[in-house]
């Protein structure tokens, strides 16, 4: 996955519900585009020179997920989240 790769962004409501699951600390399973699949905890949302990245603890250590990178999200509270572009 390069870096390079022009940013889209998702949409609003699907950034809602991460931004609730950092609020929360919830525990994420992830599914990303490449296939791999996470379970770690959502802690934060930043943006960086117009990219914008999921922080999550991933087993104690700290990891930066591009939100265009994710293809769906789920948690039982808010249920199973596929991602879509703005």
């Amino acid at each position: 996955m390069s870096l390079n790769d022009t940013y889209q962004p998702i949409n609003c409501d699907d950034y809602d519900n991460l931004e609730l699951a950092c609020q929360h600390h919830l525990l994420l399973t992830l599914e990303l585009k490449s296939g791999e699949v996470l379970k770690a905890k959502a802690s934060d949302l930043v943006s960086r020179k117009n990219v914008e990245y999921l922080i999550i603890d991933d087993a104690g250590s700290t990891r930066e997920v591009r939100l265009d990178k994710i293809t769906s999200f789920s948690h039982p509270e808010i249920g199973t989240v596929v991602v879509s572009e703005e």
